[in-house]
């Protein structure tokens, strides 16, 4: 009996033998499958996952390599988005800046030599004219950058939105009354929740635009109405209009139209306004067609109704 016992005794040894054994073995498999597809991913190297649908160690490990490995991918793909789009943009802003700061310093440069009194004033006025310009575009630029790179928030109040365009208007007056263009507001007390500062702006830059491109006693009208979900701003005027096949053009950055490339600005008024109408859930579009003016309408999302 006792032989038995041993013998009993002695099978079960060597089960439990080859069983640590195999443990042994395939933690050493497991942690070198492991080390090996950790290099990779550490390389950039795609992971070597065959059996990541199987219901094993490894199996589950490689599925949450895999997930790793994607969303690894997908950040550095949207760095390297992010880079490009800040080469794209400093490339921009000096290619922008350029054009003044060259007439500038040649200005500068004819005011060091010998001039009349009359030739110096108005060398100084065009110096101080391209000096303006520059300032403009680079308080242009910095807004613009600002936005793109998330510094500046928008922060949403419930607030009149009568404040926002009375602001707006009133910044526009005196261009208007320049070209003797009639401006007509229409807009009751309308609570809406928005970011009155970012709103003023966008709504200028409508203006703005609107009032460049219109011509001498043209008329420019800002009508608001508010529908079931969105409350409609509309800015209309009697200007050229703007061809269909540049209409979704004229909202990129820096975009102007070839045949007003002598008007004042920089082309970013536009792109300004949809990128702040859409940091606050709303839309921007525009109507247009040649010789008949243009139509920009903001479309801003009511306040939700409040539960009792």
């Amino acid at each position: 009996m006792a032989w038995l016992i041993a013998a009993v005794c002695a099978a079960a040894a060597f089960a439990m033998w080859r069983k640590a054994a195999g443990i042994r073995k395939d933690a050493a498999r497991y942690a070198a499958r492991v080390g090996e597809n950790l290099e990779r991913l550490i390389s950039g190297e795609r992971i070597i996952a065959e059996e990541e649908t199987e219901d094993t160690l490894w199996g589950r490990t490689g599925v949450q390599l895999a997930k790793a490995e994607r969303i690894l991918r997908r950040r550095a793909e949207e760095a390297g988005e992010e880079k490009r789009q800040i080469e794209e943009l400093i490339s921009d802003i000096s290619h922008q800046i350029r054009t003044p700061a060259a007439n500038l310093k040649i200005c500068l440069e004819l005011l060091e030599g010998e001039l009349s009194e009359a030739e110096r004033r108005h060398f100084l006025s065009l110096a101080e004219k391209h000096l303006d310009r520059l300032d403009f575009l680079l308080q242009s630029l910095v807004k613009m950058s600002r936005l793109e790179t998330g510094v500046i928030r928008i922060h949403s109040v419930t607030s009149d939105l009568r404040t926002a365009l009375s602001g707006a208007v009133a910044a526009v007056v005196p261009k208007a009354e320049k070209k003797n263009i009639r401006l007509s507001v229409r807009c009751g007390s309308v609570f809406l929740r928005h970011d009155r500062k970012w709103t003023e702006e966008a709504v200028f830059n409508l203006l703005d635009n609107a009032v460049k491109y219109t011509e001498e006693n043209g008329f420019v009208s800002v009508d608001v109405k508010v529908q079931e979900i969105f409350t409609k701003i509309s800015v209309r005027d009697t200007g050229k209009g703007i061809a269909k096949e540049r209409q979704a053009a004229i909202f990129t950055r820096f975009y102007r139209e070839p045949e007003v490339c002598g008007e004042e600005g920089i082309g970013i008024g536009l792109y300004l306004a949809r990128k702040i109408v859409e940091m606050q859930k709303g839309w921007l579009e525009v109507r247009s067609e040649l010789g008949k003016g243009s139509e920009f309408l903001i479309f801003l999302p009511n306040d939700p109704p409040k539960m009792s």
